[in-house]
């Protein structure tokens, strides 16, 4: 099968060209998020000390958020819009086929992180909300996916506006999940929380005011301008053998915003996460209601045996009792 291409609209990539200068940030950006993961790779424990053993530990999270980076790293280098066809390099590796599914890969690996943050909180702190919160969203993104699959196949704007507005859907309930935690701890966690929650809404704001309305918008001028649709078959053929390279600003002044936003801004918070899901042992401290008594995993495991005398949190009874010795 030949491949079949339009070549650039607007002559080399030259730095004199806007387009350059934001393709050369956007790099610049994600070769230091790599660094990062790179740096956290190094320094963060795979599991946490103490911590049960299992598949959501902390290399999970990092496997994840390397998905994430290295996928949105690829994006950044390879910039290119799906439904347009359109990219600033002329090579396959700018085609919408391999873009789309690096893409697809790097966001469900993104809402894994989530749902695993999710659930250990809510787990930990026995908030039923936000652990049926962390079984919701990946359900929800992986019906996002399949939307901006068909939008991307068939050149309908509308699988991308519904798409969009299922993510707006799937943080609105991670922001549930997370302001339900926030009476359960205090101090540094809960400004934490607090700082998510705001760059949730922020995301939201984004979201249901630029992003889906510009998607709404252009699937209504294109039918009033009679753009072509193509059938799912047709569009897989599509997106494996024509990319338009283009370096004209008016072409990609839609996609700036958002592009930057993600690349940036988003893997920073995958990259928290992981910092964050590596503190689970460090969590119990700042929680609002601190267990008097704890029984041991040992005295769990003699449980029921003749003459098992559970064994107690010493510390926890002392400060108990201090506090209902005080006037």
């Amino acid at each position: 099968m030949s491949l079949e291409w339009q070549q650039a609209r607007s002559g080399t990539l030259a730095w004199s060209n806007p387009v350059s200068w934001w393709w050369g940030l956007l790099t610049l950006v994600s070769g230091v998020n790599i660094a990062v993961w790179f740096a956290l790779y190094r320094e963060l424990p795979l599991q946490p000390a103490g911590a049960a053993g299992g598949t959501a530990g902390v290399g999970m999270m990092l496997l994840f958020c390397a998905a994430y980076v290295f996928g949105c790293a690829f994006r950044s280098f390879l910039p290119r819009a799906d439904v347009q066809r359109i990219c600033l390099f002329d090579t396959w590796w700018s085609s919408v086929l391999v873009g789309r599914s690096v893409a697809t890969v790097a966001e469900i690996c993104f809402v894994a992180q989530w749902a695993i943050l999710l659930h250990q909180l809510g787990t930990m702190t026995g908030a039923e909300t936000t652990v049926n919160a962390a079984w919701v969203i990946v359900p929800l993104i992986l019906i996002a996916e399949c939307l901006s699959w068909y939008a991307v196949l068939t050149r309908n704007y509308l699988g991308n506006a519904i798409e969009n507005s299922l993510w707006a859907v799937a943080f609105f309930v991670i922001g549930v999940g997370l302001c339900r935690l926030l009476p359960e701890f205090h101090g540094v966690v809960r400004v934490v929380l607090a700082i998510a929650i705001a760059g949730i809404a922020g995301f939201l704001a984004f979201l249901m005011t630029i992003d889906v309305p510009m998607y709404l918008k252009r699937w209504r001028t294109g039918d009033a301008d009679g753009d072509k649709r193509l059938t799912p078959r047709e569009g897989l053929r599509d997106v494996s053998t024509r990319w338009v390279v283009t370096h004209d600003l008016a072409e990609w002044k839609d996609e700036i915003a958002w592009m930057s936003l993600y690349f940036s801004l988003a893997v920073w918070s995958s990259l928290a996460l992981c910092v964050f899901y590596s503190f689970e042992n460090h969590l119990p401290q700042y929680r609002t209601e601190a267990a008097i008594v704890s029984v041991s995993p040992d005295a769990v495991a003699r449980h029921g045996a003749p003459g098992a005398v559970p064994v107690l949190n010493v510390s926890a009874v002392d400060d108990a009792s201090k506090k209902n010795a005080a006037p």
